[in-house]
């Protein structure tokens, strides 16, 4: 994916499958049916402490699905060009973060727990972790 052409419109909330009874609810991803890319990496992050960020990066080629499993938190993407904020809160919907996208979560509630499935493995090289150097891939 062209670095310089996407921007966060190319990101998007999925809602995810859901069946919801009486003794609970169960949803469910896979790999490019209701998730737009194949899944090769799931990870988690929890126990977060009030007031931190993560994230503050952003990705060459890695899509990402993420969600509120439990509890919520904000995350805000930016394309240099424009920022916008997402408060994830619903098991069931999942922010797609497309490569390109600069992304800091914060705001974490007391137990969230933020679930992501990710079109690749884990590769340090492609991440951009230098706000000045995305804006130069971003060719601003």
């Amino acid at each position: 994916m062209n670095l310089e052409k996407t921007n966060i419109s190319n990101c998007s909330i999925i809602d995810i499958s859901r069946l919801k009874s009486d003794s609970g609810s169960i949803s469910w991803v896979e790999n490019s049916k209701n998730i737009p890319f194949d899944v090769k990496r799931i990870y988690y992050l929890y126990d977060v402490p009030g007031g931190e960020e993560r994230g503050g990066h952003a990705h060459k080629n890695l899509h990402q699905l993420v969600f509120a499993l439990s509890g919520s938190f904000d995350i805000l993407i930016n394309d240099c060009k424009n920022k916008k904020k997402i408060t994830l809160n619903s098991p069931s919907k999942g922010l797609h973060i497309v490569p390109g996208i600069w992304r800091t979560l914060h705001n974490f509630s007391s137990g969230s727990i933020c679930f992501v499935v990710a079109s690749e493995l884990f590769s340090e090289s492609d991440y951009i972790r230098d706000f000045s150097y995305f804006k130069q891939c971003k060719d601003l």
